[in-house]
């Protein structure tokens, strides 16, 4: 069975087994949370009613992701500003879905 939540703004497809990292949510490392907001959910090819599938989902980790470098330049004015970001996130390995 596999299941389309939303989290963080972004929408993920899960089944049971599966990690997905996702953007930073409360908890810690062996913690087992649920994912409230199941939009679709389906087993092989059928359509099944999402209000009534819980998504449970363990922590594994919490951790940052790649970095992303900001650069500003402004031609003819000497002006270099490089800046980086590290978004938090959450790693998960769905459990069950059902």
């Amino acid at each position: 069975m596999f299941a389309v939540v939303r989290t963080g703004g972004k929408q993920y497809r899960v089944a049971a087994g599966d990690k997905i990292a996702v953007e930073k949510l409360a908890g810690e490392a062996g913690e087992t949370i649920t994912l409230g907001d199941v939009l679709l959910a389906g087993n092989d090819g059928e359509i099944a009613d999402a209000s009534k599938v819980k998504v449970s989902a363990e922590i594994i980790a919490q951790a940052k992701s790649e970095k992303v470098v900001v650069f500003k330049k402004r031609r003819r004015h000497n002006y270099r500003r490089k800046n980086g970001h590290r978004q938090q996130m959450t790693l998960l390995r769905i459990v069950s879905v059902g």
